[in-house]
């Protein structure tokens, strides 16, 4: 079971993207038609298309839209005018890691066409968009078949943030055993947290699986740790934005506390990660880069003044969980130890 057709993340039509605006869910479901690049910049920017795969993919797509009505007479020209809006799209966010993975794509992609005219440059840097989005269905697909192994029927799964299909091509990282194990009969029950302070969890996650069947039940971001004591959850998963060469995972902020949690109770904690969110450049965690969001995101949740006029706010939207918390690192290619990550994509 995949999600609906209705609530897809992203689709190419018409020479033109269409974006699920993910900040109106779970009340309105409205598509964007964008047709410019800085339309793309500033979707990705303000969460309208949001979780590491997605945001790739749209930027994948943003290039050929910054390309297409170019008049540039030579190979040389067009190549340099898409590394141009590669570069700008690469300034919208800056943890995924995802993203720059897209955009060298397309960057390579733009080497192979060398010499060919402008308009079978502009062909190719298209269909280079459309084949990582196609991946993206299958690379999420094996995800969730190498984490099943790791459950059982019946047991309980916590999760945090929209690791899901709203994040990817289809099946989400996080999400995609939930999703295979309903369609073989198995019963999970998945309990996501909120996740403050945008609420992926309660508008995204909560959404999607209920669509789909799924038994989910949705808490508070510090409730997690109550639903542990109690026996309720029998394993964690949780995507990511990026996993360094020591097997550190940066990941929606209140990750960290979450594999905390789950090492106190003696509760494996298992990060679903596409081959494309290991960054073997990034040596530990403490050389992510952690965007900071603006204070309004805390001091008007969901557009009503929650604190006082002037209050100082820090606002990371993401944290760091070290190796030493997580039981396996789960990928297209197999199942790994933090320190094994290395290995992954040999």
């Amino acid at each position: 079971m995949t999600l609906s057709e209705q609530l897809v993340p992203l689709k190419w039509a018409d020479d033109r993207l269409y974006l699920l605006d993910q900040t109106r869910l779970p009340v309105e479901t409205i598509y964007l038609e964008l047709t410019k690049i800085k339309e793309v910049w500033e979707a990705i920017r303000h969460l309208q298309v949001r979780g590491a795969p997605a945001i790739g993919m749209a930027a994948a797509y943003g290039v050929y839209l910054g390309i297409r009505g170019s008049e540039a007479a030579s190979y040389e020209a067009i190549q340099a005018e898409a590394i141009e809006h590669a570069d700008y799209l690469a300034t919208s966010r800056p943890t995924a890691v995802n993203l720059f993975w897209a955009l060298d794509r397309i960057k390579e992609r733009l080497a192979r066409e060398a010499g060919k005219a402008p308009e079978e440059v502009k062909a190719a840097v298209l269909e280079e968009a459309l084949e990582i989005q196609r991946e993206d269905e299958a690379v999420c697909k094996q995800i969730g078949e190498n984490l099943l192994t790791l459950l059982e029927d019946g047991i309980g799964v916590l999760t945090h943030c929209n690791p899901g299909a709203l994040a990817t091509a289809a099946y989400g990282t996080a999400t995609a055993p939930f999703y295979l194990a309903k369609q073989r009969g198995w019963n999970l029950k998945v309990y996501a947290d909120e996740t403050r302070p945008v609420l992926q969890g309660a508008r995204l996650t909560a959404l999607e699986l209920q669509k789909a069947g799924v038994d989910v039940t949705l808490i508070c971001d510090n409730m997690a740790g109550m639903v542990m004591s109690q026996g309720k959850v029998q394993a964690v998963i949780v995507g990511t934005d990026r996993v360094a060469a020591n097997g550190d995972v940066a990941n929606k902020i209140g990750t960290y506390s979450v594999a905390v949690l789950a090492k106190a109770h003696n509760i494996p904690f298992y990060v679903a990660a596409p081959l494309s969110s290991i960054d073997l450049n990034t040596p530990t965690g403490a050389e992510i880069p952690i965007e900071e969001r603006p204070a309004e995101e805390i001091t008007h949740g969901l557009g009503k003044q929650v604190a006082p006029t002037g209050i100082k706010v820090y606002n990371p939207a993401f944290d760091i969980t070290p190796a030493s918390y997580i039981t396996a690192i789960v990928t297209e290619n197999g199942i790994y130890k933090p320190e094994e990550i290395g290995n992954s994509k040999k």
